[in-house]
Order: C-alpha cells, then structure tokens, then sequence
C-alpha cells in the first residue's frame, strides 16, 4: 500500500463530514501504512488528482505548508516526507514502516539567511 511522491491524500474524499485533513507526498513511501486523523484511517484509497474545495476544512494544530518528516526521528526508515496542505484538526499520526509519525517528526525549514544590513546613509557603498 505504498505512495509515492506527489501522490495527494484527501479526508474529504471518504469522510466528508471530517476536519479535511489533505498531505502530499514529498518524497520516500515504500512502508507507508495509513494516516489516523479524526479517527478515520486515511490510505491509498484516499488518493487524489488535485486537491479538492477548501470549504469545510478546520485546520489544527499543523499549520498549512509544515513537513512532516519521517527521517527526522527514523534515519533507517522509508524517508516519507509529506506536507500538510489543508485541514488536520483531528490529525493523530502517521503510520509508516511501523512507525508513528506526530507533530514531533515537524522538520524545520531553513530559507536561507536574512537579508544583510541596509548601507548606512552617506556611507561609501559598492566595491572598491
């Protein structure tokens, strides 16, 4: 029951009435078992083309755009990475190569550094 990257998984398509919770895949998936969110178990059942309408969705504690990383915790593992696109009030965990993923495998993303100092006025700028 594998996904792999770019597969997206939407709640809305078998339950609806839930918070509607949707991740896509970044990467890894090969030992990917299910996701438990509002106590429904999300699988390969619950891939989509395209992520459906945003109406409905209650977002939780996992903010939109945070990656979920299973080599964070799991060095060994799969590699399965998704990111939440939507929804999550009701997210438990992820379920992959028996390991349960949370909010604890969140990896932090790194932009790159913060712009450098405006030049002070009348200061010489450029290159010598």
């Amino acid at each position: 029951m594998a996904v792999k990257k770019g597969d997206i998984l939407d709640e809305h398509k078998r339950h609806p009435q839930a918070c509607g919770l949707v991740v896509k895949v970044m990467g890894g998936g090969d030992g990917f078992e299910k996701i438990v969110c509002c106590d429904h178990e999300l699988t390969d059942q619950d891939v989509v083309a395209e992520m459906g309408s945003p109406a409905g969705r209650k977002k939780g504690l996992l903010p939109p755009a945070v990656v979920l990383d299973e080599k964070k915790l799991y060095p060994d593992s799969c590699g399965l990475r998704v990111m939440i696109m939507d929804g999550g009030a009701g997210f438990k965990e992820i379920r992959c190569c028996g390991h349960s993923l949370t909010m604890t495998s969140m990896r932090e993303l790194k932009f790159g550094q913060m712009r450098a100092p405006e030049p002070e006025p009348n200061s010489p700028a450029g290159n010598a």
